[in-house]
């Protein structure tokens, strides 16, 4: 049966636990950034013209009309562009320095890394990565362009002169194979956090499920409580920026007792 915590004084028993344990996976969604400002793609924010994320952000949609599709990334980008990280994303920073922990996001805007995470497992790419979509023999290497706006669209591939697209994973696309590997070692753990994410989209949404599997205690941080929460050991309704530096962790990690350490 499923616990659930609903004030950020009642998650002292979590803070021990992960404070405690030698292995910690967290996933991100899009609820981490929220509280930062970006828009997401679902709920009453998600429309762009008349245009839902799922209209967009598919190979087909970029074939029909790329002009259009970089339309939408070039003012995703320049929205994410005045955005800072928030509260949760500085917590998930410095926990990340401790030894045992792995963080993988859903979010393609960066923040994490802004905030100073290191080796973020990008599970859907960056926004503020490009790559040529015609594959032109180096597709597999994407370059790094934070031009806010971008002086062309759609934005020339700097090798061949044809279209350059975004670095994400869009919809219908295959998670890299090293990216999704990455993920699926990480499962085996002690504790996993899913946090601020819908638990709705593949293979992501099975993370957690399969952490489970693997015997760790498995918690959701997320204000609305999904339809996976009853599955959990846990769940937590408040939003990221709340639940996670009541937590409280990182000051245990760090005192002459605490189990971790700065690396």
């Amino acid at each position: 049966m499923t616990h659930t915590i609903d004030t950020p004084s009642g998650l002292e028993a979590l803070g021990a636990r992960i404070r405690d344990a030698r292995t910690i996976t967290i996933m991100t969604g899009a609820g981490v950034s929220a509280a930062s400002g970006v828009p997401t793609f679902r709920g009453d924010g998600g429309l762009w013209r008349s245009f839902r994320a799922e209209d967009l952000a598919t190979p087909e949609a970029f074939r029909r009309d790329p002009r259009l599709v970089w339309e939408w990334y070039d003012w995703r980008r320049s929205l994410i562009a005045s955005c800072r990280p928030n509260p949760a994303h500085d917590v998930l920073a410095q926990w990340s320095r401790r030894d045992g922990v792995t963080l993988i996001t859903q979010n393609v805007d960066g923040l994490h890394e802004l905030a100073g995470s290191r080796d973020v497992i990008r599970f859907h790419g960056s926004i503020w990565q490009l790559r040529c979509a015609g594959g032109c023999g180096t597709a597999s290497q994407p370059w790094d362009d934070r031009q806010v706006p971008l002086p062309t669209l759609p934005p020339p591939c700097p090798r061949c002169g044809g279209h350059a697209r975004p670095g994400v994973v869009w919809f219908g696309e295959a998670i890299d194979t090293d990216v999704l590997s990455r993920c699926l070692d990480a499962t085996a753990c002690d504790v996993f956090l899913s946090v601020g994410t819908s638990s709705v989209v593949h293979p992501a949404a099975g993370l957690i499920a399969r952490a489970k599997a693997h015997g760790a205690y498995t918690v959701e941080i997320n204000p609305e409580l999904t339809d996976t929460a009853r599955y959990l050991d846990l769940a937590v309704a408040l939003p990221a920026e709340q639940a996670l530096p009541a937590l409280r962790v990182w000051e245990d990690w760090r005192s002459p007792g605490g189990s971790g350490h700065e690396s």
